[in-house]
C-alpha cells in the first residue's frame, strides 16, 4: 500500500508540473501556444519514458546503480554520425536538411554498431563486463574521431555541429515523433514476455540461473530493447547523458524497494518530473538562454559523484 501511494504521489506531483507548464504564462494565441507545447510535453513524455525504463533494465542486467547504457557508446555514435555527416557532404546536405532522413540514419547506425557489439561479444559466451569495457573504448575512439572531424570543419558548420550535441524539445518534428513512439510502442511489446524474469535477475546471474532463468538468451533481447530506445530517444531530441542515473536512482531511494513494477513506473514519471521542471526552467527562468541538457547533466554529474564517494564509504 505505502509502494502504491508513493507511486500516485510523484504521478501527481508529475501531472502538476505538466499542467503548469501547459497553462501558464499564456496570454493569447492560444490556438498556436498551446498544440506546441503539447508536442514539447509528449516528446518529453516519450523521452524520459524511454531513458528511464532502458536504464532501469541496464542496471539490472549489469547490477550496477551507477552505469548508465550511454557507457555502449551509443551517445559518441550519435555525434559521430552527425559530424562525420557535415564533414564529408556538408550541413547543406539532403541527410542534415532533411529531419527525418537524419533521424533514420542517426537510428539506424546505432542500433547497426549495438547488434555487432553484441553479435561479436556475446555470441562468444563472454559477460556483460566485457561488453561495458569495449562499449568505453570505441565511445571515446568515436569521440576523439568527432573531435578530429571538427577541428577540420569551417566555423559555421561547427555551429551546426554544436547544436546536435545538446538535447533540446524546441521544434520537435511531428513525423518523428509519432515514429519514435512506434518504435517504442514495439519495444514494450517486446519486452512485456521478458518482464517475468526481471526482478530475479536483480539477484545476479549465478541466482538467476539456479532458479531456472534462461539468462543468457533473456540479456540478449533486452540489451537490444535498451540499444533500441536509447537510440530511438537520442535521436529525437539529442543526448541527455546523466539523466538515466539521476532518475533511477531517485526512483530507488524513494521507493526502497526491488520491485521493477514499481521501479520502473516511477523511473518514468521522475523522468517525466526531470525534464519538465527542466524545460520550465529553461524557459521561464533563463529564457532560453541554455539547454535542458546541460542543466541534466550538471545536476546528474553532481549527484553521479555523491554516488561514487557514498560507496567508497560503504
Amino acid at each position: 500500500m505505502q509502494l502504491r501511494r508513493r507511486t500516485i504521489m510523484i504521478g501527481l506531483f508529475a501531472t502538476l508540473l505538466i499542467v503548469i507548464y501547459l497553462f501558464t504564462g499564456i496570454s493569447s494565441n492560444w490556438d498556436y501556444i498551446l498544440p506546441h507545447r503539447g508536442m514539447k510535453v509528449l516528446a518529453i513524455i516519450v523521452t524520459g519514458g524511454a531513458i528511464a525504463f532502458s536504464t532501469v533494465i541496464f542496471q539490472t542486467i549489469t547490477t550496477n546503480r551507477i552505469l548508465t547504457p550511454s557507457i555502449l557508446g551509443l551517445d559518441s555514435m550519435y555525434l559521430l554520425v552527425q559530424t562525420a555527416v557535415i564533414f564529408w557532404f556538408g550541413s547543406g546536405s539532403m541527410v542534415m536538411m532533411n529531419s527525418q532522413y537524419n533521424y533514420l540514419l542517426s537510428v539506424g547506425a546505432m542500433v547497426l554498431f549495438s547488434f555487432i557489439l553484441f553479435k561479436w561479444l556475446l555470441k562468444k559466451g563472454e559477460n556483460v563486463y566485457l561488453l561495458l569495457l569495449v562499449g568505453i573504448i570505441l565511445g571515446t575512439f568515436f569521440s576523439s574521431l568527432s573531435s578530429f572531424m571538427q577541428m577540420l570543419i569551417n566555423p559555421n558548420e561547427f555551429m551546426m555541429v554544436r547544436d546536435r550535441m545538446f538535447a533540446s524539445f524546441n521544434n520537435i518534428n511531428t513525423d518523428l515523433l509519432w515514429i519514435s513512439i512506434l518504435l517504442m510502442v514495439l519495444g514494450a511489446v517486446f519486452y512485456l514476455p521478458l518482464h517475468k524474469y526481471i526482478d530475479v535477475m536483480a539477484l545476479g546471474k549465478d541466482h538467476a540461473v539456479n532458479l531456472g532463468v534462461p539468462y543468457d538468451r533473456v540479456v540478449k533481447k533486452l540489451l537490444i530493447i535498451v540499444a533500441i530506445l536509447i537510440s530511438v530517444a537520442t535521436a529525437l531530441v539529442g543526448p541527455i547523458t546523466f539523466l538515466g542515473l539521476l532518475v533511477v536512482n531517485l526512483a530507488h531511494e524513494f521507493m526502497k524497494t526491488y520491485k521493477h513494477n514499481y521501479l520502473i513506473l516511477v523511473s518514468i514519471l521522475f523522468g517525466i518530473v526531470a525534464l519538465v521542471g527542466g524545460q520550465l526552467i529553461v524557459e521561464r527562468v533563463f529564457t532560453f538562454s541554455t539547454t535542458i541538457s546541460i542543466l541534466i547533466n550538471f545536476i546528474g554529474g553532481i549527484y553521479f559523484i555523491y554516488l561514487l564517494l557514498r560507496e567508497n564509504k560503504a
